[in-house]
């Protein structure tokens, strides 16, 4: 039987076209991912998965577990940012030397979780009901953590669900006619700087905006214990009356996009017209502003109005947003379209962190894994925004993995010392030194905190 991390039982590989060159395997003094030591530097100074062991309730009741929570949780999460998204991946990864020293204590000297242990620890230790919760308060507890060093004055949410494909008979499989497909139809609140504040895993044939209590509130709560000035954008989705209630009573200064309908289009008929005279070769761009009132709604509100008339085009491009923004029509059409932000982050998250690799049979085993997902997607998003260099800070989350997590390091072990040498291509040693200078800035006590 081959070794879990292939290393060669009978000798070297040889290639045909140079047949100067061997090939040998090592993969326990190899690493292809020596870039996730500095994740795991970034974990240690904000708290993270020390947190998580705080909340987790281990369910076992014996004193002969191998690894503890903190290691299991660890070797789930870090593993997502390397790309393996699957626990299939587990006997290799068990063996890795950058994960077995990311999980800590005896995985350093023997090994990490197999795939049967992280099985069990995704589909039965945290599926408990205690369990679920706490995973889905972590995210917020790791931002609390980041906005500790950094404080925000304000903070804008968006909210924006998604579609997770789905194959064969799983629990709350259901067709979508929109996305075309069975799936799952999860629910995602990120702030503006692009962290997963909360996310809910749903059957495939709900409704966008169904349960958005369950995901607006408690960020809103929390919120509003740090007195932070909270915003809220969403699509027409979320153009929904008890929704447009619930941010006033808050205090919550809110631009969602709204259904158009006749009543709507007769209030800015005069810009419906074609401008008069030889149509121009660039879009022309109007803003209109006035109050009005849904049947359902029970008060008058804002509402801003966009219209494009673009080259070539027989008609305008029109678009309403209901707000209770004061500022001009202008500039609440500008806030409200970075809410595309929001879109670009889900895409990261499918593409990267692999978050749409929902494959577990049990509704609730695959709830675990989008929180799992969700918090390797933070993790991520951490390094990008409080670790990494302006010359590289405009990387993406897939691009941080293929350049920074995935650096190959050769292990050699001396008598005190582990030395993990690192393969300097696409981050270079003094790139990754400031990195980690800048990770080492955020153990210093902020003045809030000191």
């Amino acid at each position: 039987m081959a070794h879990p991390m292939g290393e060669s039982e009978t000798g070297v590989l040889r290639v045909s076209f140079d047949r100067r060159l061997k090939l040998e395997f090592h993969g326990s003094q190899i690493t292809s991912d020596g870039g996730l030591l500095s994740f795991r530097e970034l974990d240690d100074a904000l708290g993270l998965t020390d947190l998580a062991g705080e909340h987790l309730v281990d369910p076992r009741t014996g004193k002969n577990g191998q690894h503890g929570m903190i290691g299991l949780f660890r070797q789930s999460t870090f593993g997502r940012l390397g790309g393996y998204e699957d626990v299939n991946d587990a006997d290799r990864l068990g063996h890795d030397p950058a994960m077995r020293w990311i999980v800590g204590g005896g995985a350093v000297s023997r090994q990490a979780a197999s795939a049967s242990q992280m099985g069990r620890f995704e589909t039965e230790f945290l599926a408990t009901d205690d369990n679920i919760v706490a995973l889905a308060n972590l995210s917020g507890q790791w931002i609390d953590r980041v906005h500790n060093r950094k404080p925000p004055k304000d903070v804008v949410l968006d909210m924006d669900s998604s579609v997770s494909p789905t194959h064969g008979d799983q629990e709350g499989t259901a067709y979508n006619g929109h996305f075309g497909c069975s799936c799952y139809h999860p629910l995602f609140l990120f702030n503006h700087m692009g962290d997963l504040e909360r996310c809910r895993l749903r059957p495939g044939n709900v409704h966008s905006a169904d349960g958005w209590r369950d995901v607006l509130v408690p960020v809103v709560e929390r919120y509003k214990e740090r007195q932070v000035r909270i915003y809220f954008r969403g699509d027409a989705a979320f153009a929904l009356p008890d929704l447009y209630e619930y941010l006033e009573a808050e205090g919550i200064l809110y631009a969602i996009r709204l259904p158009a309908n006749k009543v709507l289009q007769e209030s800015i008929a005069r810009l419906l017209r074609r401008p008069v005279g030889r149509p121009p070769k660039h879009v022309q761009r109007f803003h209109a502003s006035f109050s009005y009132q849904a049947g359902s709604w029970d008060r008058k509100r804002r509402v801003v109005a966009k219209v494009e008339w673009h080259p070539g085009e027989l008609y305008p491009r029109v678009g309403f947003i209901v707000t209770n923004l004061s500022r001009p029509a202008e500039r609440v059409v500008a806030f409200y379209n970075h809410r595309g932000t929001a879109e670009q982050y889900i895409k990261e998250g499918k593409n990267a962190i692999k978050w749409t690799r929902l494959s577990c049979r049990k509704f609730r085993n695959n709830e675990v894994r989008l929180q799992l997902h969700a918090l390797a997607y933070n993790l991520a998003n951490f390094m990008r925004t409080l670790a990494l260099p302006k010359e590289v800070e405009h990387w993406s989350l897939t691009t941080i993995r293929e350049k920074l997590v995935k650096i190959g390091a050769k292990v050699v072990a001396h008598g005190r010392y582990v030395t993990f040498q690192m393969a300097e291509v696409a981050v270079p040693r003094a790139l990754f030194r400031d990195i980690l200078e800048r990770i080492d800035r955020l153990r210093r006590p902020t003045p809030a905190t000191a």
